[in-house]
């Protein structure tokens, strides 16, 4: 499945496209967003493997959102005006669709997301241990600690891998591939979580900590847990 999300602050512009996607077998709304600050929300709390991004919203353009972002998915601009085509060819976006957006005109932009299974990010990490470079797919992550100079990789079927880095670097690599931060020393993956309150969440057997300083990315993780739209 390629995980999409709406970003537009027109509802109407919004239902037509969801319902463009609905008829799309490998597509899926993972969510979607009226403006750039719940779009941020969005790519920090969920895999997004492609993005319907209106540029005319309030307070923050679709264009200077993406210029924001450090890692930017497959994105397509989906505007009312045709005077942004530069921009988007500078952002290196899949395509750029006029409102109204006919399913023919928007199955020819999506098409070739299909073909070549546009990914955002890579879908394994190479992990040095042991020696030895080994290829872990994401997936198969549980969750990522930091302890001091080392970094601990914990699998699924409790299998841990050590290593030297940076809690940061990964955090880069694994932002909207459904990881978040909950801790300076923790990064997890949302698909495992089993449990939660304010302070701590679980893992299946894994108890993992809330800290302060990373509250705003936990809250707006449980928020739309418990709204039954995070994509786990």
């Amino acid at each position: 499945m390629i995980n999409c999300i709406i970003v537009d602050d027109e509802p109407l512009a919004a239902a037509l496209l969801e319902k463009h996607i609905s008829r799309i077998d490998r597509l899926k709304v993972a969510g979607k967003a009226e403006n750039a600050i719940d779009a941020y929300q969005l790519l920090r709390t969920r895999s997004v493997d492609l993005m319907f991004l209106d540029i005319q919203m309030p307070h923050l353009t679709g264009i200077d959102f993406l210029r924001s972002l450090p890692q930017k998915p497959p994105t397509i601009f989906t505007t009312a005006h045709r005077d942004f085509a530069l921009e988007g060819f500078e952002l290196e976006v899949v395509d750029y669709l006029l409102k109204p957006i006919t399913f023919e005109r928007f199955f020819k932009s999506v098409e070739r997301v299909l073909r070549n299974e546009i990914k955002t990010r890579e879908d394994f990490l190479l992990i040095k241990t042991e020696g030895m470079n080994r290829k872990v797919p994401i997936h198969e992550i549980v969750y990522i600690e930091s302890q001091g100079n080392d970094i601990r990789t914990v699998l699924t079927g409790s299998e841990s891998l050590l290593s030297k880095g940076k809690i940061t670097d990964l955090e880069s690599i694994l932002s909207g591939k459904g990881f978040i931060r909950i801790h300076r020393s923790f990064i997890i993956n949302t698909r495992y979580v089993t449990a939660f309150n304010p302070v701590e969440l679980q893992l299946g057997a894994f108890i993992i900590p809330v800290g302060r300083s990373y509250k705003s990315e936990f809250d707006a993780f449980t928020t739309a847990l418990s709204k039954g739209s995070v994509n786990l």
